[in-house]
């Protein structure tokens, strides 16, 4: 594992329109922010677009190929089980194509969605540049995402 499940870990997303300062949560979703902070570190998020956009729903990236189907080229299996975190406003969840098929796509949420509760992997909360994240539209871009961390509590 690339991460240590007890630091805090913090992304930092520039986009087209601004930035969007998320904090992660290894201890409830290691696998998933051990997932998302290589995928970051290496560059993978650099350039990509959100391809899907729901107003009052969701904003959604990670795809290469800006299709909706493309991904790192593995799946790895949900962390919903005994993750208390909800799909309130402004977090960070997998996109997948049903259950234990993720892999690089994520989606941050607009509003709560409680009905994606235990369907999907919360992994992390935006704490800075909601603004940003209701302005993004489909097609806008992910510049770069820089990740840092933090001794835990």
């Amino acid at each position: 594992m690339l991460i240590d499940p007890k630091k805090i870990y913090y992304a930092t997303m520039e986009t087209e329109k601004g930035t969007i300062e998320i904090q992660l949560y290894p201890q409830y979703a290691p696998k998933t922010v051990n997932n998302f902070v290589f995928l970051a570190r290496e560059g993978f998020y650099d350039g990509i677009k959100f391809h899907r956009v729901i107003s009052d729903f969701m904003i959604q990236g990670g795809d290469p190929t800006g299709t909706g189907r493309g991904g790192p080229g593995y799946k790895f299996e949900d962390e919903v089980k005994g993750n208390p975190l909800a799909h309130e406003t402004g977090v960070i969840s997998m996109a997948n194509a049903g259950p234990n098929t993720n892999g690089s796509q994520f989606f941050i949420t607009h509003s709560p969605q409680p009905h994606l509760n235990g369907k999907h992997t919360v992994f992390g909360k935006v704490t800075s540049g909601k603004d940003v994240v209701d302005a993004i539209r489909q097609g806008d871009m992910i510049t770069k995402v820089t990740i840092r961390e933090a001794e835990g509590s």
